[in-house]
C-alpha cells in the first residue's frame, strides 16, 4: 500500500485554511510553486482532483471536502506520536488585540487545538500598544495587534481601511462641536481620528468613550 506524503498532507491542508498558496507557502517557509507541485503529487497518488483553481480563487473540489476531514486526522495522530510525555508541557502565550478578535475567533483556537492538542495556549486581550510593551519585554511569545508607525517587525495579516460613520446630518447642530464616540486614549484609532478632525479644523467632545 502506498504511504501518503506527510508535507503534501500538510500544504494541502493549509491551502485549505488560508483558501491560498501564496499565504499557505509563507507559512511554510516555502515557495508557491512546491506547493502547487506537491498538491498535484497529492492529486495523482490519490487519483482525485482535490482543489478547484481560478486565477482569483481556490476552493475546495466535491472530493478535496471529503478528503479534508481525513488529511486533518493523519496530520493531528502524526503530532500526537512525537507529542511530548507530558501532556501541556508546551506552551504558548498570545496577545491579540480587542480590535482583532471577531466572530471567527472561537472557530479559530478550535481549528489550532484539533491540530495540536498538546499545545497549551493563553490569549491575553488588550489594546495594541500595551501588547506590544509586553511583547517587548518577553511577556508575550507572539502578538496580533493594529500596527500603524514605523515600527516594521511582524508579518502583516490583512489591512483594515477607516471610515467614518455618523447620524444624518440634520439630526445635530453642524455648528456645535461634533459628538465623538471612540475607544480610551491610548486607542490607535481613536489617535488617528482627533488627528484627523484637528487637522480639518473641526470642533469635537467627547459623547461616548469606551
Amino acid at each position: 500500500m502506498p504511504l501518503l506524503d506527510l508535507s503534501s498532507l500538510e500544504a494541502f491542508v493549509l491551502v485549505c485554511e488560508l483558501r491560498s498558496f501564496t499565504h499557505a507557502a509563507d507559512a511554510l517557509g516555502s515557495t508557491q510553486s512546491a506547493i502547487s507541485l506537491k498538491l498535484k503529487r497529492l492529486e495523482a497518488q490519490l487519483g482525485r482532483t482535490l482543489l478547484e483553481r481560478t486565477p482569483r480563487l481556490v476552493r475546495l473540489s466535491a472530493q478535496g471536502q471529503d478528503f479534508l476531514p481525513l488529511a486533518r486526522d493523519m496530520l493531528a495522530a502524526n503530532a500526537r506520536a512525537f507529542a511530548q510525555e507530558e501532556r501541556g508541557a508546551r506552551r504558548v502565550v498570545l496577545g491579540m488585540s480587542e480590535h482583532v478578535a471577531g466572530p471567527q475567533f472561537a472557530a479559530l483556537l478550535k481549528l489550532l487545538g484539533a491540530h495540536d492538542p498538546d499545545l497549551s495556549m493563553e490569549v491575553r486581550m488588550g489594546s495594541s500598544r500595551d501588547l506590544l510593551d509586553s511583547y517587548d519585554g518577553g511577556e508575550l511569545d507572539a502578538v496580533i495587534v493594529r500596527r500603524q508607525g514605523r515600527r516594521k517587525d511582524g508579518t502583516p495579516l490583512f489591512e483594515d481601511r477607516y471610515g467614518w460613520f455618523a447620524a444624518l446630518s440634520s439630526e445635530f447642530d453642524l455648528r456645535r462641536p461634533l459628538p465623538l464616540i471612540s475607544q480610551s486614549d491610548d486607542c490607535g484609532v481613536r489617535i488617528a481620528a482627533v488627528k484627523a478632525l484637528r487637522g480639518a479644523g473641526i470642533a469635537w467632545v467627547d459623547a461616548v468613550l469606551g
